[in-house]
């Protein structure tokens, strides 16, 4: 395959891997979590002002991904890093779930699918495409000379 193809198919996955970014907003911003009642208020604030980041982090990937057009291979790398760093922290979060006793399914909200939680299951699916884009961006493209590792 050539480097151009395998630089569309990085740029593919890393649009499908963005989607982490916008899907939270399509499922909190309602009464299960900004509009919950049962939430303090200066909570829902927080929430929001996540949501509103990982709606701009996700602008800010898809620019970086599709339409920065210098960097090269180092901008697929930056988004790659970025998006990590969100697919990490959700880990986090589900990792240390019995600490601060939160729950990663709503009932009534959440699904299972397989026998999963709905984000455990779609997190898992967006790891593991991550790794498989760390993969490609490390042994399937060679950098230009212009090009800086990130």
């Amino acid at each position: 395959m050539s480097k151009s193809a395998v630089t569309v198919a990085v740029k593919v996955a890393l649009t499908v891997t963005s989607l982490e970014f916008f899907g939270p907003i399509l499922r909190d911003f309602g009464p299960s979590h900004a509009f919950n009642p049962d939430w303090v208020g200066h909570a829902r604030v927080h929430l929001v002002w996540l949501l509103g980041f990982m709606f701009l982090s996700g602008l800010a990937n898809l620019y970086l991904i599709w339409l920065r057009r210098s960097g090269g291979v180092s901008n697929l790398w930056l988004s790659a890093g970025w998006q990590s760093c969100n697919l990490g922290g959700f880990w986090i979060a589900y990792l240390l779930n019995p600490v601060y006793e939160g729950a990663i399914t709503v009932p009534g909200v959440h699904v299972h699918i397989f026998g999963y939680d709905e984000n455990v299951f779609v997190f898992s699916i967006l790891t593991v495409i991550m790794v498989g884009i760390l993969l490609t961006l490390r042994f399937g493209l060679r950098h230009d000379a212009g090009d800086a590792y990130v």
